[in-house]
């Protein structure tokens, strides 16, 4: 590739390997014509290969390059791959936004952060907006959604600047308070700008803008994420080592956006005129991005340590970090394509990174030797000073040294290997004489003559042990021997059990709740198994069973060790105590390295899925251990996990085809499951009691278990037998089984099922009494009926109790379920009036007979069920005035105060019996009215079926047919013709269903809310329940749905204003106001005036929803107006939401008749 043709392209970079400073070209050249394909094919198959680094890469396009521009092939040969494809894709008109998974990552952690350092006001204020948003988009106004997700994130980033924490902060620093505000206005500006991207028609429409906003994301999110990251980072764990958090973030952000990625909306082949690079940035933004990475963590830690910033070498040494580590992550990143800004020749990138990277590693080497290895271990350094800074800095130096030259290629030859040879040795000797491996050997020897020291001397007589074994890992290295790796790790072995041995075998130390001694075997036997790892995964296929069998106890031991560090967090020595917590970032870093290492492994078919999937199970319970506290959590999760998990890995491949799991596998799977969840029982109680704060009750506790199990066996039914539909109920019954459990927790004694001494003693505590005392409360066994009820009707609802087809079963089931509800209810909230019970329960029968019958109706069921609910409306005034009557006759002789307390409860009981049938009869209008519109749908089916052309398409018989099963297995033994001829009964109770019910709520709004205002809106929608009939609403159709509920809201607003006016001016026997000059007649006639002025918009709109007879626009435009003095003027407040709605009326009838206008004009 020619280096001059490479970067004479518009807005390239122009660099020279002497300089060290970037100029930016104005100038427009044309691409070299000197470079040829083939290197472009051999970059782009090393773009694509899983081997180490290599020098340079290209940028991903989506389109095949020409010329002297370095571009990779993407329409043909195996070098495009899917990321062609895909940028191929996503070049199509109207492509769906690429990156989100990348922007998400960057952004909702940060919404999260400012949701909640803002607060409860900005949540909502963001919840609503979010929530108008959704509803306009869902009634396809576009454009009103999308300006109102920007007012919702401005209104928000209002309420924000206003909160208290901020305000609070703004005191101590004014300056760091503003700057932290326009970090917090800006990400809420890239969450709006990224939410644009969202809509397809600004993609459709500007395709520039989309463009131009994709850029700018990626440009302006590793600037503003790495700084909120390390904010909230900070408010958890403190201030001290932010400037590493910081860095940390840039490096992962500048990894995530500035690595060259294809956009989701140019098209190469247009656009190439006008791009100035093959990504999404360009040269400036990228040089940005690297300036921001290198210098502003040195800058943040300057600024927050300039105190203590040349006091030490320590302290320069971290600023030398700062700047050399993520120098180092960049020289790396460029082998991915980050600095192709610098320059599109291989061959000066690899001297750029080869020279610039041996500066950056020789700095960072030597500051982690001040700051790291001679300040925190400096006790095992044995050789003497100066002696000993040369040794540390040739291991430490050497080692880096050689690893970076292995990983960027250079050791191939035989000269190179040689060296790489010495240098390993080299490495070795000096690291054993550092640590004091063979002279502290020699003299412990002579000093305590023991027989494993006596057989370590033997062997140190004949062989320097760390030098042989730095020649076998370099010969691994080079050579690919295996033989020398597993020699390496013998030799390595003995050095770790020399060290361990030499450090700490004789301390008196207790940790982890063990002896030092006991608990340095587990980790001498971990560091062994790991080191054996490497060598295991490159054996052949068929001893696969070795490298599994040694992750898997590699995997139990690093279990074992870190629960037994995270749960014994004491140490004992020399009788003293100290507190070691092992931190939780660690548990989290080992069990995402393990689960990477499992996936890579398993991609790399070296492990078994079985072994991926033990594997899996282990590492993802550790992390259990950071949310319980008990000591066996990590392995009870272990065995719920390798109970559950099956379906979803070790089947995974069989369940794409037809060979899924077996019918006994599933029988097996899910008795593993119930014992698995059985063993939990302990980590659910203490699940729950962390929960609750109290010890769970005995019936939480085994709906805990039910649910568990449940829930657990969801995968098999799911993925492996979702045609089985008895697998589905009997599933759906087991998890709400379970649920009913949870949340009604009834009465029950688990003293015949094992308890373990955990549980028995929460129970026996006594802490609750001497905290609350005794508390009397409701008897608990009424909750076992509801549970019987809800668990019945599941098993009718799901076809388990064949009540469809058995009318026997039908009316034992209504009533069963009607007797236990009612039990419950007498119980539950009418324990004092033992009177009730037969009434209230038979009520509750006579409800649930007629909702059973009128859904699945039998031969004699529509002559008997009008008799059933003239029983059920009978029923409401004897119950209603017999609690009263019977019970203010048994304190009739009590002082006034009981007489008091009684009367109140007697008014409760009552209110809650016109719940109750408030209640009933909505179920009774809501059955009647589901089945009159079955019953319409069915007979225009059957009229689409007889009276349809012949001329229809073919699809129509099977579509026939299809609803004529359905009305079969629906209705076997009933037919639609003798349910009309015999059925007409069913509107008119329908209405009187619903007017009872709508009038029972008016009468409850009154006596609970004194008549509020806001209760009709939500109570006149029962009048949508009424339906058309012969007798009481003959001229009431479907058109005139909406007008019982408009007429009814207005009606009652109008009376409760005038009752308002009446009340204010005549209030009691009257003369008030003449008295104490209280409103008079002229409050009077002023809001009796402002009430008439609200009419007639509410007459013109209630006559309108009646006909649909379009008005003139001025009519609606002259009676508009009217609504304003009464918004502005009345002292009423119910005139003045009559006027509101008077306008919404008059805006809503205008639009809807202008809608009807244009679909009948569209129709002409």
């Amino acid at each position: 590739m020619d280096p001059s043709g490479s970067a004479s392209r518009q807005g390239r970079l122009l660099i020279s390997p002497s300089l060290s400073t970037p100029t930016f070209s104005t100038r427009s050249a044309s691409p070299s014509p000197a470079a040829s394909p083939a290197p472009h094919h051999h970059h782009h198959e090393r773009r694509n290969s899983t081997s180490s680094p290599k020098p340079l890469v290209p940028f991903p396009s989506s389109s095949s390059s020409a010329g002297g521009t370095y571009r990779p092939r993407s329409s043909t040969g195996g070098g495009a791959g899917p990321r062609g494809a895909g940028a191929s894709a996503s070049s199509a008109p109207g492509a769906a936004f690429a990156h989100n998974a990348r922007l998400a990552a960057a952004l909702v952690p940060a919404a999260a952060f400012l949701l909640d350092l803002g607060g409860l006001p900005v949540f909502a204020v963001l919840a609503i907006g979010l929530a108008a948003a959704y509803l306009l988009d869902a009634l396809q106004l576009r454009q009103g959604a999308f300006f109102t997700v920007w007012a919702a994130l401005i209104a928000a980033d209002v309420a924000f600047f206003f909160s208290a924490s901020l305000s609070s902060a703004a005191a101590a620093s004014l300056p760091l308070t503003t700057l932290a505000l326009l970090l917090c206005a800006q990400t809420s500006f890239l969450i709006g700008v990224w939410a644009s991207l969202q809509f397809r028609w600004i993609q459709l429409e500007n395709p520039t803008i989309v463009v131009a906003l994709e850029r700018l994301l990626f440009a302006c999110v590793p600037i503003a994420a790495p700084a909120l990251f390390t904010w909230a980072l900070v408010s958890a764990v403190g201030m001290a080592n932010a400037s590493y958090y910081f860095a940390a973030f840039c490096m992962v952000f500048y990894w995530l956006f500035s690595i060259p990625r294809p956009s989701s909306f140019n098209n190469r082949k247009q656009d190439a005129p006008m791009q100035d690079s093959d990504g999404i940035l360009g040269p400036l933004e990228s040089c940005v991005h690297s300036l921001y990475l290198l210098f502003v963590p040195v800058l943040f830690h300057a600024a927050s340590h300039h105190a203590t910033l040349f006091t030490s070498w320590g302290s320069v040494c971290e600023l030398l970090l700062l700047f050399f580590i993520p120098f180092l992550f960049q020289l790396y990143a460029s082998t991915r394509g980050a600095l192709w800004w610098v320059s599109r020749d291989a061959r000066t990138m690899d001297q750029i990174r080869i020279a610039n990277g041996l500066v950056a590693l020789v700095v960072v080497v030597l500051c982690l030797e001040v700051r790291v290895v001679f300040h925190s271990f400096g006790r095992y350094i044995h050789a003497p000073p100066p002696l000993n800074y040369l040794l540390v800095t040739i291991t430490m130096l050497g080692g880096a040294l050689g690893l970076a030259a292995h990983a960027a290629g250079k050791v191939g030859d035989a000269a190179s290997s040689a060296a790489f040879t010495v240098l390993a040795v080299l490495v070795s000797g000096a690291g054993a004489v550092v640590i004091g491996f063979p002279v502290v050997m020699l003299i412990n020897i002579c000093v305590k003559p023991h027989l494993m020291f006596f057989l370590l001397l033997i062997l140190l007589q004949f062989l320097p042990l760390p030098m042989i074994s730095g020649y076998y890992v370099a010969r691994f290295f080079t050579k690919k021997s295996l033989s020398s790796y597993f020699t390496f790790v013998a030799i390595g072995s003995l050095m770790v059990l020399w060290f361990v041995v030499h450090n700490y075998w004789d301390l008196n130390i207790w940790i982890a709740g063990m002896p030092l001694k006991s608990f340095t075997k587990y980790v001498v036997a971990a560091v062994i198994m790991a080191m054996a790892v490497p060598g295991l995964a490159l054996l052949p296929t068929k001893v696969r069973f070795l490298l599994e069998l040694g992750l898997i106890g590699h995997t139990l031991l690093l279990c074992y060790i870190e629960n037994r560090l995270f749960n014994y967090a004491s140490m004992y020595y020399f009788g003293f105590e100290e507190d070691i917590i092992y931190p939780s970032y660690m548990v989290m870093i080992t069990t995402f390295l393990g689960l990477a290492l499992v996936r890579r492994l398993y991609v790399d078919q070296r492990v078994g899925p079985k072994a991926a999937w033990i594997l899996t199970c282990l590492y993802s319970s550790k992390l259990s251990v950071l949310f319980m506290t008990s000591r066996s959590v990590i392995w009870v999760s272990s065995v719920l996990l390798l109970a559950v998990t099956p379906p979803l890995l070790l089947y995974r491949d069989k369940s794409k085809g037809p060979a899924r799991m077996k019918v006994w596998q599933a029988y097996f799977h899910a008795s593993v499951v119930a014992f698995s969840a059985w063993l939990c029982r302990e980590t659910i109680f203490e699940a729950l009691q962390w929960w609750n704060g109290r010890p769970p009750s005995d019936g939480l506790l085994l709906g805990s278990y039910i649910l568990l199990t449940g829930v657990a066996c969801i995968p098999i039914v799911v993925l492996h037998f979702p045609h089985v539909q008895s697998a589905k109920r009997f599933l759906v019954l087991v998890v709400a089984t379970g649920l009913l459990f949870v949340i009604m927790q009834p009465p029950i004694k688990l003293s015949w099922v094992y308890r373990s001494e955990l549980i028995t003693a929460a129970h026996l505590s006594d802490d609750d009494t001497s905290i609350y005392g005794f508390v009397a409360s409701k008897p608990t066994w009424p909750s076992w009926l509801l549970i019987v009820t809800v668990v019945l009707t599941l098993a009718a609802v799901t076809s388990i109790i064949p009540v469809k087809y058995v009318v026997e079963l039908r009316a034992l089931y209504a009533v069963a379920v009607g007797v236990t509800l009612g039990i419950y209810i007498s119980v539950q909230y009418f324990f004092q009036a033992l009177v009730l019970y037969p009434l209230l329960v038979a009520t509750v029968v006579a409800a649930a007979v007629f909702v059973v019958f009128t859904h699945l109706p039998s031969e004699s069921s529509t002559r008997v069920l009008p008799w059933v609910f003239s029983f059920l409306v009978a029923l409401f005034p004897v119950t209603y005035l017999l609690e009263g009557q019977l019970r203010a006759k048994s304190f009739a002789d009590e002082d006034e105060a009981e007489k008091f307390t009684n009367m109140l409860a007697i008014e409760g009981a009552r209110m809650s019996l016109l719940g109750l049938y408030a209640a009933i009869f909505m179920i009774v209008g809501l059955e009647i009215k589901f089945e009159l519109a079955l019953l319409l749908r069915d007979k225009a089916a059957d009229r689409g079926v007889a009276h349809g052309p012949s001329s229809r398409s073919s699809a129509f018989p099977p579509k026939a047919r299809l609803l004529q099963q359905r009305r079969a297995h629906a209705a076997p033994t009933f037919t639609i013709k003798r349910l009309e001829a015999e059925a007409a009964w069913m509107p008119a109770i329908g209405n009187v269903s619903t007017v009872l019910c709508f009038i029972i709520c008016l009468v409850l709004n009154m006596t609970l809310t004194g008549g509020s205002n806001r209760a009709i809106f939500f109570l006149a929608p029962i009048l949508l329940l009424l339906n058309q009939d012969s007798d009481i609403f003959a001229g009431f159709g479907d058109r005139q749905r909406y007008f019982p509920v408009t007429i009814s809201i207005s009606g009652y607003l109008l009376l409760t204003a005038l009752y308002r006016i009446w009340e204010e001016t005549w209030p009691g026997n009257g003369g008030w106001a003449l008295d104490i000059g209280g409103p008079g007649w002229l409050f009077a006639v002023k809001n009796v005036a402002l009430l008439v002025l609200t009419l007639p918009n509410h007459i013109v709109f209630n006559r309108f929803m009646w006909d649909y007879v379009r008005q003139t626009d001025a009519k609606l435009l002259l009676t508009l107006p009217l609504n304003l003095p009464s918004i502005i003027m009345t002292d009423i407040l119910t005139i003045r939401v009559l006027g509101l709605l008077g306008a919404i009326y008059s805006l809503a009838q205008y639009m809807i008749s202008r809608r009807i206008r244009i679909a009948g004009m569209k129709y002409i």
